[in-house]
């Protein structure tokens, strides 16, 4: 049980990356991670507390292992619930033993020797407000997690955007982007582990390298990475904000091969008096442009946006708004979230909160409008190639679900980022971990169904569509 770890990572891909860097500083100090709590010295979860159910399940987690525990063990808090809570996080775990903030993590082995030396059973806290990135360059941590094939690489924590019903700026501080040389040595070393996909994350994608005193930033980062790392063939940009995708990035993104026609730029409404009361960039009018130059510069784009419905004083011509917004961007995925009232943020004070059965209705009114709009835009796919990034295998099912004989591959398009978006599935067993032209042969509202397509070459520039005449789907579902 000495020096060795349990640890449960909770929330984002962008908490992963972190609890990923977390243990890499504890097996550089010698300690090993274990998948079953009973048989660790040192039982961690990096908490999300991002909206209620997140806190739930955060403090749940905490309580199981601080019920479990014996004298031998410590549980430490760590993660956005603990920045966001500190001390009074004790209230909701009594028996806690640690808690260290979002701001400091690369920390936590300091804290754990304080927690070993302790004479009495109080709490300790680690819960500096000053913030800190870590590098290549500065402990040898990998600020990425890889997932199979692919890997969320960190260029930046924090954010300075004031959104009305964010707290992320109070639990995370400002943005702080990582050194360039550090972002594009780690895109190196994922290129040796034959990592095939890279995502850039942060809080804002966008707003990297501001406070380096870089323009233009995310794209001249894009730039050094393709570079550097020239054998990874897909990069994905996650997380751009409104406004800050410049003419510069839109031509960065068209000029390398390795950049994805993908973007994910929460929007989270279509109404200017709903988002100037959300603290958001207001002017409708450029999301229509910059959606058109986009789509000019490339063609096969695919744009993932977000939406908040029952945002306090969204009234129904608000809503409305929102709905011809969709409709009129067509966009090929939306994600859609019911305003959740977050204490301490500015929008916890706002007048005239929605009822719950409310925004349940327009959420789903919202969801089954947007649904139209993705199964139109799958079936368009139908009769084409795309690559894919093939992540599995499983067992196929007919139309009453019952499993068959053959084999599915699960895999993901330019299209689809992981968790969040679809999958193609493949009649065969592909090879996992390789990207693969496949030819498209039915759709559904998020996924598409695919067959090996042997005409074309393995590799091919991503996004690239090959249109060999359409196929009726009816004759296929």
């Amino acid at each position: 049980m000495k020096n060795k770890y349990y640890l449960l990572s909770l929330g984002c891909s962008k908490n992963t990356v972190d609890s990923e860097s977390i243990a890499q500083i504890l097996n550089q100090h010698g300690m090993h991670g274990v998948g079953d709590p009973t048989h660790a010295e040192v039982l961690i979860v990096n908490t999300c507390g991002f909206i209620d159910a997140a806190k739930e399940e955060s403090i749940n987690a905490l309580r199981e292992l601080v019920d479990i525990k014996t004298a031998n063990q410590m549980v430490i808090a760590a993660g956005c619930l603990s920045q966001r809570y500190g001390k009074d996080l004790i209230q909701y775990v009594p028996g806690l033993d640690g808690v260290i903030g979002t701001r400091r993590w690369m920390d936590i082995f300091d804290l754990i020797k304080r927690l070993r030396k302790r004479k009495h059973p109080e709490p300790m806290y680690h819960l500096p407000t000053d913030a800190k990135v870590v590098g290549l360059d500065e402990r040898g941590v990998l600020r990425a997690s890889v997932q199979g094939a692919s890997a969320y690489l960190k260029i930046a924590d924090g954010c300075r955007r004031p959104c009305a019903f964010c707290a992320i700026p109070k639990i995370k501080g400002t943005a702080v982007s990582r050194p360039v040389e550090s972002i594009v040595a780690e895109a190196v070393r994922l290129q040796e582990l034959g990592v095939k996909e890279i995502m850039l994350i942060a809080q804002d994608s966008t707003d990297y390298g501001y406070d380096l005193g870089l323009k233009d930033g995310l794209a001249h980062l894009l730039d050094e990475i393709v570079a550097a790392a020239p054998e990874i063939p897909w990069i994905r940009i996650m997380y751009a904000y409104p406004g800050y995708v410049t003419p510069r990035l839109m031509e960065t993104m068209a000029k390398h091969k390795q950049v994805l026609p993908y973007l994910d730029i929460p929007l989270q409404h279509g109404h200017r008096e709903t988002l100037k009361r959300m603290k958001r960039p207001a002017k409708i009018e450029w999301v229509y442009e910059t959606i058109s130059k986009l789509r000019q510069t490339m063609p096969e784009l695919a744009v993932r946006t977000t939406f908040i419905v029952g945002y306090p004083g969204e009234t129904d011509e608000e809503f409305d708004a929102l709905m011809q917004f969709v409709d009129d961007l067509q966009f090929d995925r939306v994600g859609v979230f019911k305003y959740s009232y977050e204490i301490g943020t500015p929008s916890a004070t706002l007048p005239n909160h929605v009822a719950d059965e409310v925004k349940q209705a327009r959420w789903e009114r919202l969801m089954e409008h947007q649904q139209q709009i993705s199964l139109a835009k799958n079936q368009a796919f139908v009769g084409k190639t795309l690559d894919i990034l093939v992540e599995g295998h499983g067992a196929g099912e007919d139309e009453n679900g019952n499993l068959l004989d053959e084999t599915i591959s699960l895999g993901r398009s330019y299209r689809d980022a992981p968790e969040i978006d679809g999958y193609v599935l493949v009649e065969g067993e592909l090879p996992i971990g390789e990207i693969v032209p496949v030819r498209i042969t039915g759709a559904t509202t998020y996924d598409l169904i695919a067959t090996v397509d042997t005409t074309k070459p393995q590799i091919i520039k991503p996004g690239t569509i090959y249109s060999e005449g359409m196929i009726d789907l009816d004759s296929i579902l």
